[in-house]
């Protein structure tokens, strides 16, 4: 008896956290990105899966701006966390992690609010200290979790203080 309401309450509270879209995503040029596969294959640069779960996952960032603002952003390069080093005999397609070989993403992007420019900027976002986070090994499930959690404290630092300031 006492689980419907519990079950009801969590599926109300899950359609809460689930953000809005609240901008758009391109990727420029994906073909000359450095690497945005998590596939051994050396003729591609970028997987069509790679970038499709991180434009969404940056679109879902969207939803903690303010009501009326808009976020566009331009990926003009990406660069995943860990490399694939082709010289191991036997593990010759597994993406290795080490400290040297950070998460980086460039970025252009612009946030606006009823047709006016509040921020806009080019910037490399990179996380030296991607292996340091104990929580991101919970979620081994997630390839991208290195370059989510990235992306997301840099969207918090970068616009958090615009999106308190229109709530208000």
């Amino acid at each position: 008896m006492r689980k419907l309401p519990c079950l009801t309450l969590a599926c109300l509270l899950t359609i809460d956290i689930i953000p809005a879209v609240a901008g758009t995503v391109s990727f420029v040029h994906p073909e000359n990105y450095t690497d945005a596969s998590l596939q051994a294959r050396y003729e591609t640069k970028a997987d069509q899966w790679t970038l499709d779960e991180i434009g969404r996952y940056l679109e879902s960032l969207g939803g903690r701006l303010g009501p009326q603002q808009v976020l566009t952003l331009d990926v003009l390069n990406v660069d995943l966390a860990g490399k694939i080093e082709w010289w191991r005999r036997k593990a010759y397609d597994l993406r290795i992690l080490r400290d040297v070989y950070p998460p980086r993403f460039a970025l252009h992007y612009r946030l606006a609010e009823g047709g006016r420019t509040l921020l806009e900027g080019d910037e490399t976002v990179v996380d030296p200290n991607y292996l340091a986070n104990p929580a991101l090994y919970f979620t081994p499930s997630d390839p991208l979790r290195f370059e989510k959690a990235m992306l997301g404290s840099w969207f918090q630092a970068r616009f958090a203080v615009r999106t308190r300031v229109s709530l208000r």
